[in-house]
């Protein structure tokens, strides 16, 4: 692979943290069940529960995979204001300032990952009016972890890194059996 593959960013510890935070909340929430935390306010820990976090953070990793677009312009101001309110948090609540947690190089769509990136965009703007607004809450919540934690060198960048192949292999696969009739 070559480094044009790659992008860099930086994360804080703030924002690092500010990201678990956000995850280990909504997951216990989840765990908890009912109240706000459910989508029926009956049991707890039902699965399809997860699905708008979940889906939230693949959709924030994606962004972070997209360095030159809009979507990467939108995941650098969420990663921006995530360390800074981490920071501003971790000052008041330790007096001690965050520190750059590291650089990391987060794999880059390529041009077959862009088209699965582009088409579920856009489908996600035209479905927008007809989702629920606690399942757009949680998925901006899973779009902000998503952001937060991918840029790691840990088990979140290697997920990262994974999701990020995968949707570039199924582009691949999109454009040769779909469009071209072969089979990549």
């Amino acid at each position: 692979m070559n480094t044009g593959q790659y992008t860099t960013t930086t994360i804080s510890t703030a924002g690092f943290a500010l990201g678990l935070a956000l995850l280990g909340v909504e997951l216990w929430r989840w765990h908890k069940g009912g109240g706000k935390g459910g989508f029926d306010g009956g049991g707890g820990k039902d699965p399809k529960a997860l699905i708008p976090l979940g889906f939230g953070i693949v959709c924030g990793i994606l962004m972070i995979a997209c360095p030159a677009g809009l979507l990467g312009t939108l995941a650098d101001f969420l990663r921006w204001g995530g360390n800074s309110v981490g920071d501003l948090a971790m000052k008041w609540l330790t007096g001690t300032p965050s520190q750059a947690l590291g650089t990391a190089a987060t794999p880059r769509i390529d041009g077959y990952g862009a088209i699965v990136v582009a088409a579920l965009t856009v489908a996600l703007w035209l479905l927008r009016k007809s989702i629920a607004k606690t399942v757009k809450g949680k998925w901006w919540k899973g779009v902000l972890v998503g952001v937060l934690l991918c840029v790691s060198t840990g088990t979140a960048g290697l997920v990262a890194q994974q999701l990020i192949e995968g949707v570039n292999g199924v582009g691949a696969w999109a454009i040769g059996g779909l469009a071209k009739g072969t089979i990549v």
